[in-house]
């Protein structure tokens, strides 16, 4: 059987490509090709291409694009949600279950470790966490700032608060909130074995990893190809709805720039400048954790792949472990 075979074999582990990479590295393009010659559906594991309101900046794969193979988990929630790795795996294994149905290839693609890792790997069982708890830890990262935040993390949870930046509110709140609600510190959870891996399911990963000066200029010329097709008047848009900073799509890379430019605290080349040294520094640290994270898992350049005249061979070299 072959992966563009119309329908699975009752039983068998089923087959899902899981494409892993930095941001600005061609990895949308790349599983677009695969899906294109694999009878694919491209599902996306991107946290801040969930939000519906985050096209430009966040760099979705455009309408040309979805037409030429069909695009799932894109865009699905607005911005004023919160989507939870454990939401966005559950919805992703109905996308894989879905395709898998149609006789077609799940192809995940994105650069969220935690989101590639909860879908291979399984995720701790924290439990929910109580909407007042989460309301009183968000209104005391406001009262109080992130950096006096870290430090009573540190107090409680001295393993997390080694891990996190003083300045990253979000991780911050919520291990503050599990400790808070469960009195066991989020690194306890975390380290507890995971619920099981689907064993239904057999992945097989690939990372996306250009040389680091390409990957670093691709950062800088997307944010400023984002601007010419209007991500100013996106991120104009995003902020009319009056949301709340501490939400992850307003902390998505470029948004809070941008929101100074339109706030009169800050002028455009500067903030461009500031976005394009944040996407740097981003794509730096997934590079990290892919690296560290992902083990010994094919590794490859976009360019050259799809410069070469050869792409069905790889794709076939790639693809015999799926046969």
């Amino acid at each position: 059987m072959t992966v563009a075979d119309s329908s699975f074999p009752q039983g068998d582990t089923k087959p899902v490509l899981v494409i892993g990479g930095p941001t600005a590295s061609g990895k949308s393009g790349l599983a677009l090709a695969l899906a294109r010659h694999a009878n694919g559906v491209v599902i996306n594991a991107d946290s801040m291409q969930v939000y519906r309101e985050l096209h430009l900046i966040t760099a979705r794969p455009p309408a040309a694009d979805e037409a030429a193979a069909p695009h799932r988990l894109y865009g699905i929630v607005p911005a004023a949600e919160r989507m939870s790795a454990a939401r966005w795996r559950e919805l992703a294994l109905a996308e894989i279950d879905q395709a898998h149905g149609e006789g077609r290839l799940p192809i995940v693609v994105g650069g969220t470790g935690l989101y590639l890792r909860a879908l291979m790997q399984g995720l701790s069982d924290i439990p929910d966490i109580p909407a007042d708890i989460r309301a009183a830890a968000m209104e005391l990262q406001a009262d109080i700032g992130s950096p006096a935040l870290h430090a009573k993390l540190a107090q409680v949870d001295p393993v997390t608060a080694a891990r996190l930046h003083p300045t990253d509110s979000q991780r911050l709140i919520r291990a503050w909130e599990v400790w808070q609600s469960t009195g066991r510190s989020i690194s306890d959870w975390q380290a507890a074995p995971p619920e099981a891996a689907p064993n239904h399911l057999q992945f097989h990963p690939l990372v996306v990893e250009p040389p680091r000066d390409r990957l670093y200029a691709q950062c800088d010329a997307r944010f400023i190809a984002m601007l010419q097709q209007g991500a100013l008047a996106e991120a104009e848009a995003l902020d009319r709805l009056g949301l709340d900073p501490a939400l992850p799509a307003m902390k998505a890379l470029g948004v809070p720039e941008l929101r100074a430019v339109l706030h009169g605290q800050m002028d455009l080349p500067t903030a461009t400048a500031r976005a394009q040294q944040m996407t740097r520094n981003y794509a730096k640290r997934q590079l990290t954790w892919f690296r560290n994270q992902m083990g010994a898992v094919l590794r490859v350049d976009p360019l050259n792949i799809s410069q070469a005249t050869d792409f069905k061979k790889f794709y076939d070299r790639f693809m015999t472990g799926m046969t």
